[in-house]
């Protein structure tokens, strides 16, 4: 049976900027596994999958299926890795006098307002997927594991950006758990249905467009709201940590 082509992840670019023969076929066998593991995982649910299913649908061996990835959690969430890296290197391009925690809040909108490496999230049954990480523990395992090891390379961009060691420093982990938990908290809003408030929009506003505003049938008409999802998330964090400083510094009553 032939991979559904809509839902392959868009491929990091090498970060030389050149890709070899070589390294264009591996890309593209790894593509084609991610999105075998995920097309299965939503037609016969997790446990009904197997790594030799994957392969087989993938057009592959199960050793070539070994080489890329460990296991079937992994390859079907192998586009968050990409997302993760993705933000990585847009957070490496910011501007360096500006704040940590702005610095990573803006390198995830120009990762979600990319048109040239769109987010992941845009492409057909992405939401379906991150909604199962819920509910399916080995899929929750596999995506913190993504999750945490993209956050530990933003913890090391961080202290670069500040000169701080980001063993012995708290800041640089402060501010990228605090900057990351507001994304993860929005795609899991996101993916279980919540849209952004959008107080001047009306019901019948809604069309199946992608980011750009053209039709498109390969791509998910809501995910453009997770933008604005993630915008809201940011002020929440930011107001919520406003009023805490507001409130360390008026001394408590009775105290």
């Amino acid at each position: 049976m032939k991979v559904n082509e809509d839902t392959l992840p868009d491929p990091v670019p090498a970060q030389d900027g050149v890709e070899d023969r070589r390294q264009r076929k591996a890309r593209q066998t790894r593509n084609a596994l991610a999105a075998a593991a995920l097309d299965l995982i939503l037609e016969r649910g997790l446990a009904e999958v197997t790594v030799g299913a994957v392969a087989d649908r993938a057009d592959v061996t199960r050793r070539t299926f070994s080489r890329h990835f460990v296991g079937k959690e992994d390859a079907a969430l192998d586009f968050v890795r990409g997302d993760g890296d993705r933000i990585n290197a847009l957070l490496r391009a910011r501007p360096a006098d500006e704040p940590p925690l702005l610095a990573y809040r803006r390198a995830v909108a120009d990762w979600l307002a990319d048109q040239e490496n769109p987010a992941s999230h845009i492409r057909p049954r992405m939401r379906a997927l991150l909604a199962l990480v819920d509910t399916e523990p080995a899929l929750f395992a596999a995506y913190e594991r993504i999750r945490v090891d993209a956050q530990e390379e933003s913890i090391r961009i961080i202290a670069d950006r500040l000169g701080a060691d980001d063993v012995r420093d708290l800041r640089p982990a402060v501010v990228v758990d605090a900057a990351a938990g507001v994304l993860t908290a929005a795609l899991r809003a996101w993916a279980r249905g919540r849209q952004a408030d959008h107080p001047d929009a009306h019901p019948g506003d809604r069309s199946d467009t992608h980011p750009g505003g053209r039709p498109d049938d390969h791509h998910d008409p809501d995910a453009v709201d997770l933008a604005a999802l993630v915008e809201q998330a940011y002020d929440a964090l930011m107001g919520e940590a406003a009023l805490a400083a507001s409130h360390r510094a008026t001394p408590e009553s009775g105290k």
